[in-house]
């Protein structure tokens, strides 16, 4: 959610339309710096304020005791259901709650290692032990946690720390004196069967077990550009008034070539739904997973065992260093906001998180320089003008291109963050109403809070958890504060044109299968400034992975000496025709001319994406033409039909390919195929077979087949699935990259050697250009290949 939740934009509509009409007129013309002034008295206390409090209550992002347990329990009860990591998830939901000192949340990781342990996790399950031990876990349940260490010790051969652990254990039970309850029964049986598994381990001669094939990792060539922070040495800056700042290959540059690797200034994790709660009277709470769950809320790694924040229930990190780091560059303010932040939306929170991370001296030092240059700001003409006439942009330099510094370099800096594009005459007067009145509320908020020390001078309170509410009522802000409230209205203004999405590929399904199923999956909102100079296009010559907060950019197709490096900001010619990409890109004001666009708006060029809609006739399967009427488009077939009937056939297939999902993900694959193959009966009688639901059926089918182990029939209905896809997004595509890693992995399992040596290969090739060959994929196609490549020779043949 980039914008505030919907009742809060409805307050701020309301707001606005009850202004006076004159100074509504000021409001529009304003600069950012006297928007802020004007906005200063525009949150009255009494109206809108109470009705954000309101929202707030909303997102429970505090320390509830009852939530806790509430958590516990159910983790416990997963457990016993041997659902061991839904319960992981459960038990870090129970720890995340518990208020700082609670010795429960001790429990919440002695019960987590339990899970982790089940899960052969045990690096992570030795993690929680010692967290548990860290927090007092009590002193008579200790020695069963013990037993577990010594255990997930001994699984991964660190026996003389196997050993020092049953040590302890035994001593711990000799000192709690002779019991005869089943429990210490139970304990002593536990031990005598650890300590002969140690005997045997011992005593055993095998060699310390290496990793199977020893993959070596390509490295790839890389030269940093002198001018340009994190950018290949093969690319320049350039500006013109038409394209504004752009990169230009100034070298022929192959496919899969790094062109950029950027770590973002930065990022702030998207929430998931279950965050806001429609009601705030409500006592259960909410075991949906989503992405605050599943990803370091600092680093953006995956999460399996999180460690919570002390002062909220929100934040979540991989290690306590993340959260360390967290804590002293931003969280300790953020963390008393937490719902405030979580209403206002992920906008508001990237934008008060680079004020945080810039540290108030340089937001200071670049707010004063900006008022000098507001007209230009204002005046995109005579600004253009004006930085093409500076020294050295007409002879290829940098020096006077906004965001380099006075040595002409673009760094990944506060500075060219700064002087990205707010468009600030563009936006709708409304949208910046909104815009002010979020930011000034934050801005009371620190205000109100004593939290305006914290943003100025990074200082610490005595207790970080709980910041004192100030004695003076809310009124004016102070002149520093008005200063970070212009530096954020600036971000959320920039953001419109330049946030990027971190995505990840993310599993679908149960996860449980031999065949992974993957899409992509929006996580995180960032700034990446030197990212944000590439132009878009609809068919562009680059492509991004992400790792963490990190991207890397590499050419997908050969770019020749000269040409601009262009990115896809969302609506590729794929995915969508020439029309829609268009509306989509008015966010952006800017008319899209790239050749994909100037191609389809030609007479009589059916854009790629339309083969996605294209519908057949029911009686002899030739296609239907027309707008609103349908009509055959064989002469001697009078079949017509309207395209609102067909659409609502297509919405009821597409419904019912989701229940059969459901099917399978509940695992009930046996009616999910049967509902599948009606499906695609269905779909045959009024669908192209070149549109890409048939596609997308044949993937589903393949993903069932693959689990009844039937590898020959998953084989062939992928591979008609690739051929669609294929058609759709090109032979060199990122898609059909993903598709063959899935037919590599049937073919893997399915041991069909020739097959599957000849599919990995193809999915490398495409895989390494688009992603690198770091990435996990292509890590998991080399141990396939190796493993392969060591069978018998004869079977190689086969």
């Amino acid at each position: 959610m980039a914008l505030p939740v919907e009742q809060w934009r409805a307050v701020a509509a309301r707001c606005w339309a009850a202004l006076d009409p004159t100074l509504q007129e000021r409001f529009a013309a304003a600069s950012l710096h006297d928007m802020v002034r004007l906005g200063c008295g525009l949150l009255r206390p009494e109206e809108e304020a109470v009705a954000l409090r309101s929202l707030c209550r909303r997102a429970r992002t505090g320390k509830e005791p009852a939530a806790a347990r509430f958590y516990r329990e159910e983790g416990n009860r997963l457990f016993s259901r041997r659902r061991y990591e839904a319960a992981v998830r459960l038990y870090s939901q129970a720890a995340s709650h518990e208020p700082p000192g609670s010795s429960e949340v001790s429990v919440c990781f002695a019960n987590r290692s339990a899970a982790l342990f089940h899960l052969g996790c045990f690096e992570v399950c030795l993690e929680d032990i010692a967290r548990a031990e860290g927090h007092g876990y009590p002193d008579r349940l200790l020695p069963k946690v013990l037993l577990r260490k010594a255990e997930c010790l001994l699984c991964l051969g660190k026996l003389q720390d196997a050993a020092d652990a049953l040590c302890v254990v035994e001593n711990k039970i000799a000192m709690d004196g002779v019991m005869t309850s089943p429990t210490h029964e139970t304990l002593l049986k536990k031990l005598s069967q650890l300590k002969n598994k140690l005997h045997e381990k011992e005593n055993c001669s095998e060699p310390t077990q290496e990793a199977h094939g020893d993959l070596q990792r390509k490295s790839e060539i890389w030269e940093e550009n002198d001018r340009i922070s994190g950018a290949s040495s093969s690319l320049s800056l350039n500006f013109n008034t038409e394209r504004g700042r752009h990169l230009v290959a100034s070298q022929d540059i192959l496919p899969g070539q790094s062109l950029l690797k950027e770590e973002a200034f930065v990022s702030v994790l998207c929430p998931g739904e279950s965050c806001l709660l429609q009601d705030s009277s409500e006592t259960t709470w909410d075991t949906r997973v989503t992405n605050a769950d599943l990803y370091c809320h600092h680093c953006l790694r995956p999460l399996l065992a999180s460690v919570p924040c002390h002062g909220c229930s929100y934040a979540k990190y991989c290690s306590q260093s993340c959260a360390d780091v967290a804590w002293e560059h931003y969280h300790r303010t953020e963390c008393f906001l937490g719902a405030l932040l979580l209403t206002l939306g992920v906008f508001c929170h990237v934008a008060l998180r680079t004020v945080l991370l810039a540290g108030f001296a340089e937001v200071s030092r670049l707010v004063e320089s900006s008022h000098d240059s507001d007209k230009d700001l204002h005046n995109p003409e005579a600004r253009c003008k004006h930085l093409s006439e500076a020294p050295g942009t007409r002879a290829g330099g940098t020096r006077g291109i906004p965001g380099c510094n006075d040595d002409g370099q673009y760094q990944s800096s506060y500075q060219a963050v700064f002087n990205l594009l707010t468009h600030t005459e563009k936006h709708s007067p409304e949208h910046k109403f909104l815009c002010v009145l979020s930011v000034m509320a934050i801005c009371r908020q620190l205000q109100e809070a004593g939290l305006e020390a914290a943003i100025l001078n990074r200082e610490s309170s005595e207790n970080p958890y709980k910041p004192e509410t100030c004695e003076k009522a809310s009124g004016e802000l102070s002149p520093e504060l008005k200063t970070v409230a212009e530096a954020m209205l600036r971000h959320i203004l920039q953001l419109q044109c330049n946030a990027q999405a971190i995505t990840v590929m993310q599993e679908s399904g149960s996860g449980d299968g031999a065949v992974v199923n993957k899409k992509p999956v929006r996580l995180a909102t960032a700034f990446f400034p030197v990212l944000s100079l590439l132009n878009h296009s609809c068919c562009p010559n680059s492509s991004l992975s992400f790792s963490g907060t990190a991207v890397t950019v590499r050419a997908a197709q050969p770019i020749p000496s000269g040409q601009e490096i262009f990115h896809c900001y969302g609506p590729h010619r794929c995915r969508m025709g020439v029309a829609e990409r268009q509306q989509l890109l008015s966010q952006y004001f800017f008319e899209c001319r790239c050749q994909a666009c100037l191609d389809e708006l030609e007479p009589d060029v059916k854009s790629m994406a339309s083969m996605r809609n294209l519908f057949c006739c029911s009686s002899c399967q030739a296609p239907m033409q027309g707008e609103d009427m349908l009509c055959c488009s064989n002469e001697a077939c009078a079949a017509s039909v309207s395209r609102e009937s067909l659409l609502c056939r297509l919405q009821d297939l597409q419904h019912q390919i989701q229940k059969a999902l459901e099917l399978l993900r509940d695992r009930k694959a046996d009616q999910a195929i049967k509902m599948l193959l009606k499906c695609q009966t269905d779909a045959r009688s009024f669908l192209s077979p070149q549109h890409l639901l048939m596609g997308e059926m044949e993937d589903h089918l393949a993903q069932v087949y693959a689990t009844f182990g039937k590898w020959q029939e998953a084989a062939q209905h992928l591979e008609r699935s690739i051929k669609i896809v294929e058609m759709h997004h090109g032979p060199s595509s990122v898609e059909i990259g993903h598709e063959l890693f899935k037919l590599a992995q049937i073919l893997f399992n399915g041991f069909a050697v020739s097959e599957a040596l000849s599919t990995i290969q193809r999915a490398e090739e495409i895989l390494s250009v688009h992603c690198g060959p770091q990435s996990p994929q292509i890590q998991e196609l080399q141990e396939m290949k190796t493993c392969l490549s060591d069978l018998p020779r004869n079977t190689l043949q086969r």
